[in-house]
């Protein structure tokens, strides 16, 4: 079966990097919307083409958009053995359309993850946070290099991370992700990871519960089949 994990977390929790590493060491596919669109744009797609009319219009891109888009990536041959996917669902109705998708795929359980931190730990990380001038690389907030380990460039800090914009940025993140957060809550396959401790304690941990959550999946997705074969015989 394959290994489908939604990542969820706040800005500054460190998602988008243990998204990234996540997918890497499990060869699955590491799929953000942003990255959806840009593909499905450069592949001149009508549905991704009236998407980025709208954001260069200054528009949110609707739900429906969005599900049409992900649709079409989830259900391509390269996706069949999984994926990690990031910044979406945004909306409940988003999650319930990717319930959908997944009942399409029927590969593996879908396990969710919340990245948690602190609002505190959250606001002194983007407050203090670096990206690269040149290539727009975050830089390692737990590190203290002054040039880019990608391209050498220099480290900066983002002209929207001061403190006030930050504390915006969280409580608009709290209001529009609660009502997904409680969508998936109480499934047997959502687990929360403890984002405050450095990346490497955060990794294993993720590690262990994503494996914990994959296994109590597979038991609750092969457990009717195995009731219908029994009560066949």
């Amino acid at each position: 079966m394959g290994l489908n994990v939604i990542m969820m977390g706040a800005p500054g929790a460190g998602k988008g990097t243990q998204a990234g590493r996540f997918a890497r060491e499990r060869g699955l596919l590491k799929i953000s919307t942003g990255d959806i669109l840009r593909g499905a744009t450069k592949e001149q797609l009508p549905v991704a083409l009236a998407a980025k009319a709208k954001m260069d219009r200054g528009e949110l891109v609707d739900d429906e958009t969005m599900i049409a888009i992900v649709r079409d990536r989830l259900l391509r041959p390269d996706a069949h053995s999984g994926f990690v996917l990031d910044r979406f669902p945004r909306t409940v109705v988003q999650a319930r359309a990717l319930d959908r998708i997944m009942d399409e795929r029927d590969n593996g359980p879908l396990i969710i993850v919340d990245v948690l931190v602190p609002e505190q730990e959250l606001v002194r990380r983007l407050a203090t946070r670096r990206i690269c001038r040149s290539c727009g690389q975050n830089a390692d907030p737990f590190g203290s290099q002054t040039l880019c380990g990608k391209c050498g460039g220099e480290l900066v800090q983002r002209t929207d991370d001061n403190q006030e914009v930050v504390l915006e940025r969280l409580k608009i993140y709290q209001r529009s992700t609660r009502p997904v957060l409680e969508y998936y809550r109480e499934r047997p396959t959502f687990r929360v990871v403890n984002g405050a401790q450095a990346p490497d304690r955060v990794a294993h941990e993720m590690d262990t519960l994503i494996d914990d959550a994959a296994a109590v999946g597979v038991r609750l997705k092969t457990a009717p089949e195995r009731s219908a074969r029994e009560g066949a015989l």
